[in-house]
């Protein structure tokens, strides 16, 4: 049952986006609100699960080699959110989506050059189809047109997300998911906060609540992918996230009635059966 955990972190994951569509359409919700309430909710919703499960702690996590990689980690997290927001002041959601999408091959195939426990063939081969299969899906043909601002998200991704992905797997050798989430959403609210929390802190008990509640589920989901990560590997964790973007398709029909697509289900369909395939080898 190794897919569970990865697998309720997909669905946590795809709650969490779809509640996100609904938060960013409600009146007077910019990203910069939206950023000013959620990175100090993700803190202290991981502080809570920290305090409850108390994670071990080790002094190492903080000593030289560790520590530059986490810090290199944040860098990293920090500056693909500034390039994304950049790139989505000139571009719309679903582009930069599909643009998000192409990550997933690059960490799988630099993961496995990487570590020799990423070279399973069992498991890289579904998940390298599952993840084409899903790219795939979201693609029409005016999406080979991509702007500058868009151009630079998806270089700076495709780079930055295998090397982080990378690090992340390095440090989870040492730090425990909770603590390590713990530290890094701290770290990440006293870096970002100056430049967002002026101004951005006024919403709607409603904003509020809704805000809340897509950060519990997105606190829980990282939490649950850095232990599939620790536990499982890149490849497999990633195999089985792929079905995120399409359960946020599938939320999307059921609650915010969008029309179904053809390609979408066939992915959809792709993907389960690389998974099934992907476990019944695995065994």
């Amino acid at each position: 049952m190794s897919f569970l955990i990865p697998f309720f972190a997909a669905f946590l994951q795809a709650g969490s986006l779809t509640l996100d569509k609904v938060v960013l359409s409600m009146k007077h919700v910019t990203y910069k609100t939206y950023n000013a309430i959620s990175f100090p909710f993700m803190f202290l919703i991981t502080l809570i699960i920290f305090a409850i499960f108390r994670p071990p702690l080790m002094p190492i996590v903080f000593s030289g080699g560790l520590l530059l990689l986490f810090v290199g980690s944040i860098f990293i997290t920090i500056s693909s959110n500034l390039i994304l927001y950049r790139a989505l002041d000139g571009d719309n959601l679903g582009e930069i989506q599909t643009m998000q999408l192409l990550q997933s091959l690059p960490i799988i195939l630099f993961a496995s050059l990487v570590f020799s426990d990423e070279r399973n063939f069992y498991v890289l081969a579904p998940a390298v189809i599952a993840t084409l299969a899903v790219a795939w899906s979201h693609f029409e043909k005016h999406h080979f047109i991509i702007r500058k601002k868009t151009l630079t998200f998806l270089t700076w991704s495709l780079i930055a997300a295998p090397v982080g992905t990378v690090i992340i797997k390095i440090l989870l050798e040492s730090w425990n998911p909770i603590a390590m989430q713990l530290f890094r959403s701290g770290v990440i609210v006293c870096i970002l906060m100056p430049f967002f929390f002026r101004k951005n802190l006024k919403c709607s008990l409603k904003v509020f609540s809704f805000l809340m509640l897509t950060n519990i589920l997105t606190t829980v989901a990282w939490i649950l992918y850095y232990f599939s990560y620790q536990r499982f590997g890149i490849a497999y964790t990633v195999l089985i996230f792929s079905m995120q973007p399409l359960l946020v398709y599938f939320a999307s029909i059921l609650f915010l009635k969008e029309r179904p697509q053809f390609k979408k289900i066939v992915a959809f369909v792709i993907v389960l059966v690389s998974i099934g395939v992907a476990q019944f080898l695995k065994g």
